[in-house]
């Protein structure tokens, strides 16, 4: 299976750098910072599991799901990049290596994270020209909206406003949520959605995502305290020093620990509910490993 994932991250490389913008003309430094950016490695999770639940559910149109895989990408970086600013979480690395506005300033940085989000919105609607353009028109409202202000935008938002602050887990949930679940459920929805699944199995795809987008954000709380900054490729105990509030201060790692397998097996147990699916095997693998992964 990790071998399996190895390539799918290579396959999945291959598509981002297709729908990049070439280097060249007056303004190539933004080209340069955006490829700086989106190709400094990673897990790339979110196009992985939109593919996987598209060929899943018995997608097979790669010119169809490939410009969402890689807008859903370019909009998980460009919120990577704004997070690392002086403003937000102020870290100088990231997967191993200088941000992009240490590399680039501030200034630029700024830019390349708007350049990215931009883009993404202009490669989704490639999808456009598939075959089934309604159901590219569906999944892009999912795609908007999710990356928004009643989407990741607002958890952002949310999680900025209570630095300092001590909020109560119903408002930690609500950030974590939209901060870190939102692009998942779009991963996955889209995935069903161009697949040709009805409302409510997309409604359930929605809901598997979610889950694992607590999970996974508790586990990132996890680590930040266990980890070090050499297996994490980004400093950790940043949240301590941002004076953010997490799952494990307010619950304990015991709990933080639990929830995140509580999490997890209702995501897989939805997961199991998933009609006409060819095989599961890879996805209910993957979900496991960011349980336990270690960076």
């Amino acid at each position: 299976m990790k071998q399996q994932m190895n390539r799918k991250i290579c396959d999945i490389e291959d598509v981002l750098k297709k729908y990049l913008p070439e280097k060249k003309g007056y303004q190539k430094t933004i080209f340069e910072a955006m490829e700086y950016a989106l190709m400094s490695g990673g897990k790339r999770i979110r196009p992985m599991f939109m593919h996987e639940i598209y060929t899943m559910l018995g997608g097979n149109e790669p010119a169809a799901i490939e410009p969402f895989m890689a807008a859903i990408e370019m909009i998980h970086t460009y919120s990577l990049i704004h997070d690392d600013l002086p403003a937000m979480d102020n870290d100088e690395y990231r997967r191993g290596r200088k941000t992009t506005h240490i590399v680039y300033g501030e200034a630029m940085g700024i830019l390349a994270g708007d350049a990215l989000l931009n883009y993404a919105y202009e490669t989704a609607a490639k999808a456009f020209d598939s075959k089934r353009p309604d159901r590219a028109m569906a999944a892009y409202r999912v795609l908007v909206s999710k990356a928004g202000v009643f989407g990741m935008v607002g958890g952002q938002v949310v999680d900025v406003e209570m630095n300092g602050k001590i909020p109560d887990m119903d408002m930690l949930t609500f950030i974590y949520k939209l901060k870190t679940a939102a692009l998942l459920e779009a991963s996955f929805m889209i995935g069903g959605i161009m697949a040709g699944m009805q409302e409510r199995e997309v409604d359930m795809l929605c809901r598997i995502a979610r889950n694992i987008g607590i999970a996974f954000q508790i586990r990132d709380d996890i680590l930040d305290v266990t980890s070090t900054t050499e297996e994490l490729g980004k400093p950790v105990k940043s949240d301590e020093r941002n004076d953010k509030t997490t799952y494990i201060a307010l619950c304990g790692m015991d709990a933080a620990e639990k929830a995140v397998m509580e999490y997890s097996e209702s995501a897989l147990n939805l997961l199991d509910k998933l009609p006409a699916a060819d095989s599961k095997e890879y996805v209910v693998w993957l979900v496991t490993e960011l349980i336990h992964r270690k960076k």
